[in-house]
This record gives structure tokens, C-alpha cells and sequence, in this order.
């Protein structure tokens, strides 16, 4: 099979024009391009699978900007990803990154670093929000369950019901019930 250079193009809105993508995608020498009308945060981007699922070894897949194909770091590192395993390449126009480049792959590589370096900030931030919050008498984490709602589970389950019935009657998660075993609480 001859690989082929294939095009996704995105509008978030129905009201949003997507001729300039196409040229674009049409200039560069995409033979087959997937169109998509919806918001690039839904995560069900019926034709983006689609062109996920088409793409074979060896092709490449071509956007006009990298936010037509990922609104975060995040997805945009899972997509890339998804591409790579299938074997084919990766190409946004406006900024020149080609995949098949070790400058490409360089930059896709920096991509994941600095989305691994977000995280992290986030996740520090968010430590140090619920430090202040304890100190401030906000913060409590979770309520505790009560052990009788415990028990009321471990006496249904003896008596031959499913855990799954039971946990679901009393109102409390099959992993609390299960994490409580493991502690030996119950």
C-alpha cells in the first residue's frame, strides 16, 4: 500500500467556516481529509476516530494548527501517541512539525515535558489549596463511613445476598466495602 498524507480539520461551531482548513490541507496533498463539527474539548470526536481507525503505517496525519486537533497538552500527547503506534506520522502546518524529523519528534518530546511539568504545578497547587484550607478549618476530605453501614453490608452478605446488591442498598461503594475488609474492619 502507498502511504497517504491524511487531513482533519475542526470547527467548534456549526456557524464556523472550515474552507480555509481545507485549502490548506489541500495545498499541503491530503487525499483524504475528516471533517468535524464540534468543540475540540468533547471528547467523542466521531471523526477523529474515524481517521484514527483509517490510518495505516507509513501515512501521515496532517492538521493546519494544533489546537484543530487538541484543546490540552494532555490529549493532544494521546493522540500523537495513537498515531505513532499505528506506525504513522504526525504534521502541523502552521508551525512546521513533522514527525518524521528528529526536530519533530524533539518537539513532540518537549510537548510531553512540559504536559508531565503542568501536571505537576497543578497537583502541587492543589496540595498546597487544601494545606490552607485545613489550617482555615474548610477542608475536612471525606466523611468517614459508619461502621454500621458496614456491618448492615457484611449481614447481607451472609445472608447470601451479592456484595453488589447489598453495598447498593445500604448506599455505600463496592471499593469502600472491599478496602474495609482489607483493613480488617469488618
Amino acid at each position: 500500500m502507498i502511504p497517504s498524507k491524511i487531513g482533519y480539520c475542526r470547527v467548534s461551531t456549526t456557524e464556523q467556516n472550515m474552507t480555509a482548513q481545507m485549502e490548506l490541507l489541500h495545498k499541503a496533498g491530503c487525499q483524504e481529509i475528516f471533517k468535524e463539527k464540534l468543540s475540540g474539548s468533547n471528547v467523542h470526536r466521531p471523526e477523529l476516530r474515524k481517521l484514527l481507525d483509517y490510518i495505516r503505517k507509513g501515512d501521515t496525519v496532517t492538521v493546519t494548527k494544533l489546537d484543530r486537533l487538541a484543546r490540552s497538552t494532555k490529549d493532544l500527547l494521546g493522540i500523537a501517541e495513537e498515531i505513532k503506534k499505528k506506525g504513522a506520522d504526525f504534521e502541523v502546518l502552521n508551525i512546521n512539525l513533522d514527525t518524521k524529523s528528529p526536530t519533530g519528534q524533539l518537539m513532540l518530546t518537549l510537548l510531553a515535558a512540559i504536559a508531565e511539568f503542568e501536571k505537576g504545578i497543578m497537583l502541587e497547587r492543589q496540595r498546597e489549596g487544601i494545606d490552607i484550607a485545613k489550617e482555615d478549618g474548610k477542608y475536612k476530605g471525606r466523611k468517614p463511613i459508619e461502621e454500621t453501614k458496614l456491618q448492615q453490608v457484611q449481614k447481607l452478605v451472609e445472608g447470601g445476598i451479592s456484595v453488589s446488591k447489598a453495598v447498593s442498598e445500604v448506599g455505600i461503594g463496592r471499593r469502600t466495602y472491599y478496602k474495609a475488609i482489607e483493613e480488617g474492619r469488618i
